[in-house]
């Protein structure tokens, strides 16, 4: 029953909410915009029960994972007693200096300062700080409720049992921890969906593939094997002496294929010139978020099948 704060209330902000409770963590919900509890706590009520229907609210009815989060008058009120503080508000350097300064100032010395930043680096966050040696970036991929990795990232002075505590917390409450040796730019995620991206634009604008058929080669291609395996365990199967067979085998055209991967494409002028259009003819925008209802739903039907075949052929 740890208790933990989460400050910011937009959309990360409920979906760690979510996360927290489901584990059966009290949480305490803070915004600085009073308007936002109310309307996050009703966001929160209206996902539970596909939660609860999916067998993915941790033993919990709707009532419990409901009941487990409130929302707090003030930060100081929110802070009081948490362990671990998970950050979520905008992505400006100066608000979250500001945020981690009141947090640094007024929570537990034993509890866990953690960014949900996806961008900024933990040390422009936490630099000059008196309590910076147990701030971290803990970035979920979203909805955390659905996709448990969570990258934490130190900064150059965060202290090694900050790291094996708050790997530890996140392993507890059902998340996995891509632990970082240290920091850059982007993290694992954003680096890796990065140089897919690239290729993906590059692709596009020279007129090789549409869009749709760059989607399709990764939903019903690489993504299939990507959902229980990663890139690194994928090349290791895919050659009879393993990963160095694979290397020696592919890695001289690779190499070449690099070569034509160099120039950044210009992702707004692709999309002003082409997949725009492309995308809003597949999906016009007033069905945006009825696409995202059906993203997540899907997204419990993966959790659900692949907690089921862990089970039976194993991780």
């Amino acid at each position: 029953m740890e208790t933990v704060a989460v400050i910011g209330a937009g959309l990360i902000g409920r979906a760690w909410a979510i996360t927290f409770a489901r584990a059966g963590c009290r949480v305490r919900l803070w915004d600085p915009e009073p308007k936002a509890i109310p309307e996050a706590l009703a966001y929160i009520a209206s996902v539970v029960d596909d939660l609860v229907r999916n067998d993915l609210a941790g033993g919990l009815s709707r009532d419990a994972m409901i009941d487990g989060i409130k929302g707090s008058d003030t930060l100081a009120a929110a802070l009081q007693g948490a362990l671990w503080v998970q950050e979520c508000g905008p992505e400006r350097i100066d608000t979250k200096r500001e945020t981690f300064a009141l947090m640094d100032e007024m929570a537990s010395q034993e509890a866990i300062l953690a960014s949900s930043s996806s961008a900024l680096l933990p040390s422009a966050i936490s630099e000059g700080l008196a309590g910076r040696q147990r701030c971290v970036v803990a970035h979920p991929i979203n909805p955390p409720y659905l996709v448990p990795a969570v990258e934490l990232v130190p900064a150059p002075w965060t202290d090694a049992r900050t790291m094996e505590r708050g790997a530890e917390f996140l392993r507890a409450i059902g998340q996995v921890p891509l632990v970082m040796e240290r920091e850059i730019d982007g993290f694992i995620m954003n680096r890796l969906q990065g140089a897919l991206l690239d290729e993906a634009f590059r692709l596009v604008e020279g007129g090789y593939a549409s869009a749709a058929d760059v989607d399709r080669g990764i939903a019903d291609g690489l993504a299939l094997r990507w959902s229980f395996i990663g890139p690194f365990e994928t090349i290791d199967l895919n050659a009879p002496g393993g990963i160095e067979d694979y290397v020696a085998r592919y890695g001289p055209m690779y190499a070449g294929l690099a070569e034509s991967m160099r120039r950044q494409p210009d992702w707004a002028g692709i999309t002003a010139a082409g997949i725009g259009a492309e995308r809003r003819q597949a999906l016009p925008a007033d069905g945006l978020s009825e696409r995202q209802r059906w993203r997540d739903a899907r997204l419990m039907a993966l959790r659900a099948h692949k907690r089921a075949a862990d089970a039976q052929f194993g991780k």
